[in-house]
């Protein structure tokens, strides 16, 4: 007999015993669904339902079609999709090119096209493309999107006039007099109520708008305004929902066959280009979010084309809008605390309901509010903000172009020419290149601006024999890319110059950028960030010379050099004799008073000044803006900008010994750290203060050896300020039954250690006690923040305030990419 076949009949049974040791098999996996899920998915259901609304009625399509879109975009590209957070329906960017389609095909057809569309999109990412979408230059994106604003804005305010929009911007621009003179009273004051409503209710103050400012702002506006147009009788065109029973369908597409591709390919590229631009905002808010709110995995993008691609396929096919992640509902959904897809999924079965059983209430909506409504979202997509960024990277042309190009042309049209407009952009930068010399005190500096492309070699080669042979010279490099044909004729000038007796030194914008080794000089290779174990750098080890001590030659440690070393890293000049050895050390030269400081200062004169004359320039004109105060320890392995890569002008940095902040008013007070804190909070308006302690700090050692009765030096009196923290600290951690500050993961690893996390959560109780401090924290204008560096780990960890104790949970590097 098999040992595979039962012995006995009832030995089937076996497969339900459950090995030892081990709790029996449950039941079936019941679904559920997290508390923080459904209370986002109805703060997103409550800005959907009007946007929908709105949004249908700006393409002209059955106002049930924006429903149908909705509904389908929650819970078909929300089950699918590969970005969980991201709220999928009906999406203003889409906007100009439904109504395009409408009006050309009728609304049978575009939904035909809608389909199409879908499947196009699953083939997309069937073929994994998803991440060559992303190669779109930003400002094609963004200067599409304004262009789709303003083509809404425009239309929508005929609405909101109490007329009726034409089909294209110029016509609407032309019609917006006459309508100017032909005002529609009521629809006029609705729209002016929605707009008021929209833009103050964020802005409600006190407790009462923290409360009421919980519910959307486009939920109040609309409702408000339907309730006082039902409270005064007026009448106004309203929104219309026919029975579902007459609702249109999907048909087979009807018109020209290249017609019907490009409209197909433009609503591709659009629900694409902004779902997936979409996800990836969504991936850099949900990494922003606090670690407690839950863990959410990052966007699988073409897992995301796929689920947009089939909610498109199911939308069209049962008469609904074109879909798109749309970053209204999907920045909500974060914000609201979401964890998981089920609270887009949620949001979507809530539209069904409401599309079924709130009929007669949707019914009482003014079409002018959702006019307004819809405009307001139109011009938020004119991003000031968008505006600066793209001038800041000189790409304000190809935005103009775009945006231009979208309202006057269309949104394929305006593409295709920012496209080719960013390509001749980018061919002009790579091919002007501005090369130019200066003679300055005998120093001759050739300056190139822009890119070293072997069309850039005949000037350049003309301009460095400009430069006298024997000749000191700088070349300056401004710019990011190079070719081979272009470093061959820098460094085959260099080595002939050089040869000649001239010396060279070649600098670029960014570190790493020179194309050789600087010249030694004095040994010291030092660039910016990189001059550490106190500026003194290792030198290449020499024979040593005859006398001279043959420990101090090749051995000495690091920090010291023999007794013949070098100077500042300065071009063309020679070798200064001095030494960096023990004093008495054999060989060894006194070095002259400053050396050491005029050294580091030569060092930044060189290497970090011209990378930072124009910002710091900049920071001369405008004052200092810093964003927050930060507070730390006087010791001198803490480096504020380092460890918060923080560049001039981001924080406002207080130091003493042991990041103390001592209680306002006391008889030992200190007014230097308080005028700081009140100048931080009232003159510069910072929005944090930031106390910062370390690993290995000296003033928490001497604090644990302290004698408070023997406070006679002024060292001994300024750690009675760190007493408050020493008694929260007691030898017998549980003694009083508290939690202790701590670092998630691990122990406290000596005494020192658990007396500076205590330290950093009482000098925060001590920041509370300043008036300035008070203030800012109750109008909600500042946030205190706790922070532990510990110096041997190079690790950073912040402190959690919403557990008992306080917990310091490190910062992980995945939370660096918001």
């Amino acid at each position: 007999m098999s040992a595979c076949v039962p012995a006995r009949a009832d030995s089937a049974r076996t497969k339900h015993v459950h090995p030892p040791h081990s709790p029996p098999p449950g039941g079936p996996r019941r679904f559920r669904v997290a508390g923080a899920d459904v209370s986002a998915a109805i703060a997103v259901f409550l800005i959907a339902l009007p946007l929908s609304l709105g949004i249908a009625l700006a393409t002209g399509a059955p106002l049930q079609a924006g429903l149908v879109a909705a509904a389908v975009g929650g819970i078909v590209a929300g089950r699918i999709g590969g970005c969980p957070l991201q709220v999928s329906g009906p999406a203003a960017g889409l906007t100009v090119v439904t109504a395009d389609l409408i009006q050309q095909y009728g609304w049978r057809t575009t939904c035909a096209i809608t389909v199409f569309a879908g499947i196009a999109q699953l083939g997309l990412g069937c073929l994994r493309v998803a991440r060559t979408a992303l190669a779109v230059s930003p400002a094609i994106v963004h200067g599409m999107l304004a262009g789709i604003g303003v083509t809404i804005a425009v239309a929508q305010l005929h609405i909101v006039l109490g007329g009726t929009p034409q089909s294209s911007v110029p016509d609407n621009l032309v019609a917006l007099p006459a309508q100017l003179a032909n005002l529609h009273p009521a629809d006029v004051a609705v729209s002016v109520l929605t707009l008021t409503l929209l833009l103050l209710w964020p802005r409600l103050p006190g407790r009462a708008g923290d409360v009421l400012g919980k519910l959307p702002a486009a939920l109040i506006a609309v409702g408000g305004a339907t309730a006082v147009a039902a409270l005064t009788g007026l009448r106004l065109p309203k929104v219309d929902l026919p029975s579902w029973s007459s609702h249109a369908l999907a048909s087979l597409p009807e018109g020209p066959v290249l017609g019907l591709v490009a409209a197909v390919l433009t609503t591709t590229l659009v629900c694409s280009v902004q779902s997936l631009l979409g996800a990836v905002a969504v991936d850099k808010l949900v990494a922003a979010r606090p670690a407690l709110t839950g863990r959410v995995k990052r966007s699988d993008l073409d897992r995301e084309l796929l689920g947009q691609g089939a909610a498109n396929i199911v939308s069209g096919s049962l008469g609904g809008l074109p879909i798109a992640g749309v970053a209204v509902r999907s920045s909500a959904n974060v914000a609201a605390g979401a964890v998981s897809r089920n609270s887009t999924m949620l949001h979507g079965v809530l539209v069904v309901i409401a599309a079924l059983l709130l009929v007669p209430a949707l019914e009482l909506i003014p079409l002018a509010s959702l006019a307004a409504l819809v405009m307001a979202v139109g011009l938020k997509m004119v991003s000031l903000n968008h505006i600066r960024t793209v001038t800041r990277h000189r790409e304000v042309l190809v935005y103009a172009v775009t945006t231009c190009g979208v309202v006057f042309l269309g949104v394929l049209e305006g593409v295709a020419l920012g496209i080719a407009v960013a390509v001749g952009v980018a061919l002009h930068r790579l091919t002007r290149t501005r090369i130019t010399h200066d003679d300055v005190e005998g120093v001759h500096h050739v300056h190139v601006r822009g890119q070293l492309t072997f069309l850039a070699v005949p000037r350049l080669s003309r301009v460095l024999h400009q430069v006298p042979h024997g000749a000191d010279a700088v070349v300056e490099l401004d710019g990011s890319f190079m070719d081979h044909a272009a470093y061959e004729t820098l460094q085959d000038w260099q080595k002939t110059h050089t040869a000649q007796g001239g010396s060279v030194d070649i600098t670029g914008r960014r570190p790493g950028t020179r194309i050789s080794e600087p010249a030694e000089v004095d040994g010291c290779r030092c660039r910016p960030w990189t001059p550490w174990r106190n500026h003194q750098c290792e030198r290449p080890s020499k024979a040593p010379t005859p006398g001279t001590d043959r420990r101090t030659a090749a051995g000495a440690p690091t920090g010291e050099s023999p007794a013949t070393t070098t100077g500042p890293n300065t071009s063309g000049t020679s070798g200064v004799p001095g030494a960096y050895g023990p004093p008495g050390a054999t060989g060894a030269t006194h070095q002259p008073r400053g050396h050491e400081l005029a050294r580091g200062i030569s060092a930044f004169h060189r290497n970090t000044a011209p990378l930072m004359r124009r910002e710091l320039a900049r920071l001369a004109r405008e004052g200092q803006q810093p964003s927050q105060l930060f507070l730390t320890c006087a010791d001198s392995r803490v480096v504020t900008s380092m460890i918060t890569s923080s560049g001039p002008g981001d924080l406002f940095v207080v130091r003493n010994v042991g990041n103390f902040v001592p209680l306002p008013g006391e008889e030992s007070g200190d007014d230097s750290v308080a005028a700081a804190i009140e100048y931080a909070v009232d003159v510069l308006k910072v929005r944090s203060i930031t106390v910062c302690g370390h690993s290995g700090c000296g003033a928490m050692q001497a604090l644990l050896g302290a004698d408070p009765a023997g406070a006679r030096t002024p060292l001994q009196r300024w750690l009675r300020h760190g007493l408050p923290s020493l008694e929260r600290v007691p030898a017998d951690a549980a003694e009083d039954g508290r939690e202790r500050p701590r670092l998630a993961g691990r122990a406290p690893a000596d005494a020192a250690e658990r007396l500076c996390l205590a330290n950093v959560v009482q000098q925060l109780e001590h920041l509370r006690a300043h008036e300035s401090v008070a203030r800012a924290l109750g109008a909600g204008d500042l946030e205190l923040q706790g922070m532990y560096f510990h110096v041997g780990e190079a690790q950073s960890y912040l402190l959690s305030e919403d557990t008992e104790g306080g917990v310091f949970e490190l910062v992980r590097e995945t939370n660096l990419t918001a």
